[in-house]
């Protein structure tokens, strides 16, 4: 995932705001557990060869870095229905693009990967080479855009509609 700095705007529904701040409270309140096991741990011996000891270091590394990555996302936050960007592809909007060369068409939304757990629909972050391509795009409008291997794709959006979650 690509880190979010605390200009950066990230759209969530309502349902994701709730569960990512009740994780964030979760871990929070989890902080001196974490504490408590590495303490005792250490209390166990040598620290080169204790296993518990470093496995709960790594976990306390992971959930301060969930820790950081969800004040940072909750504080960006727009929280609510879908933005109205007058038909513009844009965060919180549910696009379908055909790609050049193939007739079918695909349907996902553009958000946080967040939202992921809130919707059936595959999630593109506005930050992916796709989700950037397509930002402020309209209906009808042709898009380019380059894979992380390296290849030129071309997209057309079909259509767009605001998120309902």
């Amino acid at each position: 995932m690509t880190s979010t700095d605390a200009t950066t705007v990230t759209w969530l529904t309502q349902e994701a705001y709730d569960r990512l701040s009740k994780e964030l409270d979760q871990l929070i309140v989890n902080r001196p557990a974490m504490a408590k096991e590495i303490n005792d741990r250490r209390e166990e011996g040598d620290l080169k060869e204790n296993g518990g000891y470093h496995a709960a270091r790594e976990e306390q590394g992971k959930q301060e870095g969930r820790i950081l990555q969800l004040q940072q996302l909750l504080r960006g936050a727009k929280v609510g229905e879908a933005p109205d960007t007058g038909g513009k592809a844009g965060p919180g909007m549910v696009v379908t693009v055909q790609f050049d060369g193939d007739s079918d068409t695909e349907t996902f939304l553009i958000g946080s990967r967040e939202e992921s757990e809130t919707t059936e629909l595959d999630v593109y972050s506005s930050a992916s080479p796709l989700g950037q391509a397509l930002t402020g795009a309209s209906k009808g409008a042709s898009v380019s855009y380059q894979t992380p291997t390296g290849k030129t794709m071309k997209v057309t959006l079909v259509d767009t509609r605001p998120f309902s979650g």
